[in-house]
């Protein structure tokens, strides 16, 4: 009886191991293995699942995946590197294919990179890069963030007009991308304010915004206290710009202060055909999605792929959220 309790304990255990597929780490989406047939499963650990534009990346990875007969597993470090370096070598210990990070921390992922490039694991990037010269990823897929960044200097130009004033930045240092956003807006500022004697635009703080609503708020809330006669908020992404606009609303500035975000997801696109943010450079997460998984497709069949691939942004302005045939249908 003991032998046979045993060997059933065995086989309860390696039944859940042959099933538990490509990790089951926190903030997962879809668990377990790949199916029969299939071709091999991808994990994808993206930065957050509170902003929906990771979610779109995610979702369109999966997609694309599935119809070339791939798995995919995708979940959220959350911001939190510790959680993604354990969701990374999750997908090493499971024998993923291949590995997506938006990374939570673009220095600090390097370590783990370079644990999947020691297993043999190819690397992909998604929106935000790796700082680390010394990890190697295959391809890394994302929005010009830099050209973007200069779209919203020169939205920012032309909300304040002639009058020019003080401006604050939300940042999120974390994220290369949104470094990256952040260098062109400054450089755009610069630019417009060189041999004007009136009107320039004064950066007075870069404060952290974190890319979240809760933290633009306080960030926006401690920019009014610090500058009352405040005019313009670049917000590195649209859940940082709303979060800005909830506290100029309670301090009743919404008129005096002009609000730039970033991203274009439909809650960023409503508030500025509603007035509430004055422009977007807009990202397409869609088209990220696709692309990464087509770079994937590619690598594992043996094809080149571009080291970078940017796509560009748009500028998105009050005038396209009132003819948005999308946002109508929400009115």
């Amino acid at each position: 009886m003991h032998y046979l309790a045993s060997r059933s304990f065995v086989l309860a255990l390696l039944s859940v191991f042959f099933l538990s597929g490509c990790g089951s780490p926190a903030n997962t989406k879809a668990t377990g293995a790949a199916p029969a047939g299939s071709k091999g499963t991808v994990g994808v650990s993206v930065l957050t699942f509170t902003n929906p534009f990771f979610r779109v990346i995610g979702d369109h990875i999966e997609t694309e995946l599935k119809a070339a007969g791939y798995k995919t597993v995708v979940v959220a470090g959350e911001k939190d590197i510790a959680t993604q370096e354990r969701q990374v070598k999750d997908f090493i210990s499971q024998g993923c294919v291949a590995i997506v990070l938006c990374p939570c921390d673009s220095k600090a992922i390097g370590a783990v990179i370079k644990t999947a490039n020691e297993a043999g694991v190819p690397v992909f990037t998604a929106d935000i890069a790796s700082l680390d010269p010394e990890a190697s990823v295959v391809s890394h897929i994302a929005t010009d963030n830099y050209g973007g960044g200069k779209q919203a200097g020169e939205a920012m130009i032309e909300a304040l007009g002639e009058a020019g004033g003080k401006v604050v930045i939300l940042d999120y240092e974390a994220a290369e991308s949104c470094i990256l956003r952040v260098k062109g807006f400054r450089e755009v500022i610069d630019a417009h304010n060189q041999d004007r004697e009136s009107g320039k635009i004064e950066i007075v703080a870069e404060l952290p915004g974190d890319g979240d609503k809760e933290r633009g708020d306080k960030a926006a809330q401690d920019a009014l206290q610090a500058h009352p006669d405040l005019a313009g908020i670049f917000a590195i992404n649209d859940p940082s710009a709303l979060g800005a606009w909830a506290a100029l609303d309670r301090a009743r500035k919404t008129d005096q202060v002009k609000i730039v975000g970033f991203d274009g997801q439909d809650p960023g696109k409503e508030a500025i055909r509603d007035g509430m943010i004055y422009a977007d450079p807009i990202q397409h997460p869609d088209q990220i999605g696709k692309m990464t998984a087509q770079s994937i497709l590619k690598y594992l069949n043996g094809e080149e792929v571009d080291k970078t691939q940017l796509i560009p942004t748009a500028l998105y302005r009050q005038a396209d959220g009132l003819k948005d045939p999308a946002l109508k249908k929400k009115q």
